[in-house]
């Protein structure tokens, strides 16, 4: 256990910190399981309004500092890639 004033601070922070990262690292993941959920769903619009509404929700989490901005950016990259394949495929 802590024992100097400003370790006891720093868990302090830490644990609001881990809290507040841990909200927005859930609200990107069910953004995320919505765009998967529109896909298995075997609907186009569907999955392109849901990858239109992730990505704002995945940026924010990365400014906020809860991921990476690297990681974020593969995140987007990866579902536009699997919704605009999948759109491809429903259209062929």
């Amino acid at each position: 256990m802590a024992n100097h004033k400003s370790a006891i601070k720093r868990i302090r922070q830490s644990e609001a910190r881990n809290l507040r990262n841990r909200t927005h690292k859930s609200k990107m993941k069910t953004a995320i399981k919505a765009v998967f959920a529109a896909i298995e769903e075997q609907s186009a619009d569907k999955a392109q309004a849901a990858l239109k509404a992730a990505i704002p929700v995945i940026d924010h989490v990365a400014v906020k500092g809860a991921v990476p901005k690297k990681t974020a950016s593969r995140k987007v990259s990866r579902l536009t890639k699997r919704v605009n394949a999948f759109v491809a495929g429903v259209q062929a």
